[in-house]
């Protein structure tokens, strides 16, 4: 069992013993802990929703009723999208949110990821105080004439449509036009029912939904990589579609299939919604340090300027707003569109992403081919407890000192044309090794070297 407390939430496995797993004392614990914090600034109601997670309804029960106990009016979005919560705190003028999800880890796993006023995941100094509250038990509930209330809210699902539907740069007529044939995989969670809605409103009529059960039983490893999406590419080519779509259970990251069953590539959803953007808008874009360097060539293509931030989206938006980049995002398939909210988003993703293909002379494997063709090979180390991981990626960044070498966040050992970045995962007990070549051999060439030079340290 596993319990791990980061920037990204309280994120553990369903069952165990209190602070080995995500437990009822622990959702309990650290929610009041939240709870005081939204208190003492002020507010008074707390945004909340779910993914499809088998874990889901339990877990919702146990915030709502901590909520309440605390004195908090909850706005309960029942199954929801991460980005639907974010943009309904701002809706609703709320104090904050917590969406219950784990993001692309498997079923075993429920996290509670907590948002501030603005709809923005936390700070990671806020992020410390939730969690010294909480260890501390030092949070008081409301007494029986204080307690909170709860509304469910089905209408902000809607308003997060619609206001994609506004953007400029969203042309439903010309995805309408082209009569597009898609696949959609909806993991057996919110994308299932959230993707296929927005596509009807897009134009696109017709849709095959794969994995459309919402029960939370992932048919395969949510994660949205080449592996396990061999039902996808099956698919596609069997009914002959022009795209596939392919969410994670909360519905922030996003990757599409070609129309010939291969990979579009998750890295290159950010490239294409940042070139479709930059064409029509002049200005700077950023991604994280794990991300490919063909964001960086289109940019400048376009006349902007690229920065490269520390993993993780706080860090992504942190430097968006330093920077007044137009695009952002991670290389995973996050797209970050600071004109609807500053937060991952699939569905404004899918919105750009459609109406650049639609307006693209050509398919999408045409498409990927007029990008600068980089391979990202994308491994991790397993983790134990006596390893010093710190001490490692010291001795990592000295052995390549006469390289550019950046320490922002892990190690990131850029060489002429290819670069490795080491860091330790906000999510999970491991060590991300990503390397990007100009092939895929050469990408996983280095990886295999610097593998190889860690297990030997």
């Amino acid at each position: 069992m596993s319990l791990i407390k980061s920037i990204s939430g309280i994120r553990g496995t369903i069952g165990g013993k209190p602070d080995t797993g995500l437990t009822p004392v622990d959702i309990v614990k650290y929610t009041s802990a939240y709870a005081t914090l939204v208190k003492e600034k002020g507010h008074n109601k707390v945004v909340i929703g779910r993914d499809g997670r088998i874990s889901g309804p339990i877990v919702e029960s146990l915030v709502i009723a901590t909520l309440q106990s605390m004195g908090i009016e909850v706005i309960n979005l029942g199954l929801s999208t991460t980005p639907t919560v974010e943009m309904a705190v701002k809706y609703a003028n709320a104090g904050g949110g917590i969406i219950l999800t784990a993001s692309h880890n498997p079923k075993q796993w429920n996290a509670l990821k907590l948002l501030d006023e603005t709809g923005e995941f936390i700070s990671a100094a806020v992020g410390q105080k939730v969690l010294d509250l909480g260890n501390a038990n030092d949070f008081t509930f409301a007494d029986v004439d204080s307690l909170g209330t709860v509304e469910v809210n089905t209408e902000y699902k809607q308003r997060h449509y619609d206001d994609i539907l506004a953007h400029d740069l969203v042309d439903k007529d010309a995805i309408a036009k082209k009569g597009f044939k898609v696949v959609v995989d909806g993991i057996n969670s919110s994308g299932a029912e959230y993707v296929p809605d927005l596509l009807k409103q897009l134009g696109v009529t017709d849709i095959i939904v794969l994995n459309g059960e919402m029960n939370g039983d992932f048919a395969h490893n949510p994660e949205p990589l080449p592996a396990h999406l061999t039902e996808m590419t099956d698919v596609i080519k069997k009914e002959g579609a022009d795209v596939g779509i392919v969410v994670d259970p909360d519905v922030d990251r996003l990757a599409f299939v070609n129309e010939d069953g291969t990979m579009f590539g998750e890295e290159y959803t950010l490239v294409a919604v940042a070139d479709y953007i930059l064409q029509h808008k002049k200005g700077n874009s950023v991604s994280n340090l794990s991300s490919t360097r063909a964001l960086r060539d289109v940019t400048e293509k376009h006349g902007g300027e690229y920065f490269a931030s520390a993993v993780g989206e706080v860090n992504v938006v942190n430097m968006m707003k330093a920077n007044n980049a137009v695009i952002g995002g991670e290389g995973n398939g996050g797209i970050i569109v600071p004109e609807l909210h500053y937060g991952r988003d699939a569905l404004i993703g899918i919105a750009l992403f459609m109406s650049h293909l639609a307006k693209y002379d050509g398919t999408i494997s045409a498409l990927r081919a007029s990008y600068p063709n980089y391979f990202i090979s994308k491994n991790k180390i397993q983790l134990t407890p006596e390893i010093d991981v710190d001490n490692i990626l010291l001795q990592m960044a000295e052995k390549y000192k006469d390289e550019n070498v950046n320490t922002i966040d892990g190690v990131k050992i850029d060489f002429a044309e290819e670069w490795v970045h080491l860091r330790k995962s906000n999510t999970e007990p491991i060590i991300r090794i990503y390397s990007e070549s100009a092939s895929e051999e050469k990408a996983n060439v280095l990886a295999e070297k610097i593998m190889g030079e860690i297990r030997a340290l």
